[in-house]
């Protein structure tokens, strides 16, 4: 069983949270297109929860992987997308491997203030030329001593306008593509760290996003995390949880539209009726409650897998493709089933509708993780079966 009674205390301290201190702000941060990063994973960071699976020593609870699922889940009941994505950001993308792989120093410095609260964090791996395809990034890190010194540029980095540090993936060497980068982090008032823009976008609309330039940017060898070259393998494990947080966070958002939508077409009259009494209706909100349920089987399967040391890359995979792909079916029937005001900015069909459609985009497109679990099934051409 992935979650026990253990899970309930931190569950209900997280939806009450949720219920005071975010969702009453959610309609306000999503017209400012932002939200207040750092008093926000403050509050968090106090109350444990940007570290619950991190280490102890590093301010951490020392828990395993399942609390950082549950709280993934429960975030999913956060009125808007942006918010919950940008605290996974700071649990479970720009921190895993640095907790993993990091020297006490590092973890230290970089680390510790995160779990605390003190810092937001953000992930550097994207760029303009170079998003799924993450052996073809081009910011490189050159050696300098006991420097790297950095150039290159970033796109769509989550949180990158209130960052105080980036885990920056860089190419440190010219060797082969998959063993030639490095993860670094680095400090976002360092000079030549440029915030270029902040990117306006179709959803996601609380969290702010950015593009990023480094120019001849100097950081201390010494915060490069893991060693030297490790960097796209690191990243490749990171991506295991991130993938998996991300699923797990639709769900209750999912729930939520399927609830909303409910309720709206019960009270909804049309042609003598309720839009809810025709049966294209109830039964597609019926199928689409079972593939909910489905969905959450296949995460809390990878979950424990995961948790149980397993290499859950081909659950994950399967799992943050499902759930980006249910996700545009189900907001899009929801959203046909409101109408008119479906087509609105007053609903929260319509925010469900733009926000669902970064799932098959960020953390790896859809057409990638097909191309993941094709190479371990073997049916890529040129490729044998577990090449992945």
């Amino acid at each position: 069983m992935l979650f026990t009674a253990d899970h309930d205390e931190p569950r209900r301290l997280l939806q009450k949270f949720i219920a005071a201190e975010i969702n009453p702000h959610v309609d306000e941060w999503e017209k400012a297109d932002i939200f207040p990063a750092h008093e926000l994973f403050k509050k968090l960071g106090n109350l444990g929860f940007l570290g619950l699976n991190k280490p102890v020593e590093f301010g951490g609870q020392g828990l395993d992987y399942s609390y950082a699922l549950m709280m993934a889940e429960e975030l999913g009941a956060i009125t808007c997308g942006g918010v919950p994505m940008a605290i996974g950001v700071q649990t479970d993308m720009a921190t895993p491997a640095l907790a993993r792989f990091g020297s006490d120093e590092v973890r230290r410095e970089f680390l510790a203030p995160a779990i605390a609260g003190d810092q937001v964090a953000c992930i550097g791996v994207s760029e303009p030329g170079a998003g799924s395809d993450v052996a073809s990034i081009k910011t490189n890190a050159r050696s300098d001593g006991d420097d790297y010194v950095i150039n290159g540029g970033k796109m769509w980095i989550t949180n990158g306008t209130q960052a105080d540090w980036i885990c920056l993936l860089a190419n440190t060497s010219d060797g082969q593509v998959h063993r030639n980068k490095s993860l670094i982090c680095v400090p976002m008032k360092t000079k030549g760290v440029q915030v270029a823009r902040k990117l306006d976008k179709l959803g996601m609309r609380s969290s702010d996003t950015a593009q990023i330039f480094f120019d001849n940017v100097r950081v201390p060898k010494r915060n490069r995390i893991g060693e030297e070259g490790q960097g796209f393998t690191y990243q490749m494990i990171q991506f295991q949880e991130e993938r998996l947080w991300g699923a797990a966070a639709c769900l209750k958002a999912h729930e939520f539209i399927i609830n909303e939508t409910i309720e709206y077409t019960r009270n909804r009259k049309a042609f003598g009726g309720s839009i809810l009494d025709n049966q294209v209706v109830h039964f597609k909100l019926a199928e689409m409650q079972t593939e909910v349920e489905l969905l959450r089987s296949l995460i809390y399967r990878a979950a424990e897998a995961l948790v149980a040391g397993e290499d859950v890359t081909r659950l994950a995979t399967m799992a943050k493709l499902k759930a980006g792909r249910l996700g545009r079916e189900l907001t899009d029937a929801c959203l046909q089933y409101w109408g008119g005001m479906g087509f609105t900015n007053e609903t929260p069909v319509s925010r469900a509708y733009r926000d669902s459609r970064l799932t098959s985009i960020g953390g790896g497109a859809d057409e990638v993780m097909l191309m993941v679990l094709c190479k371990m099934m073997g049916t890529l051409p040129g490729l044998k079966k577990g090449n992945a």
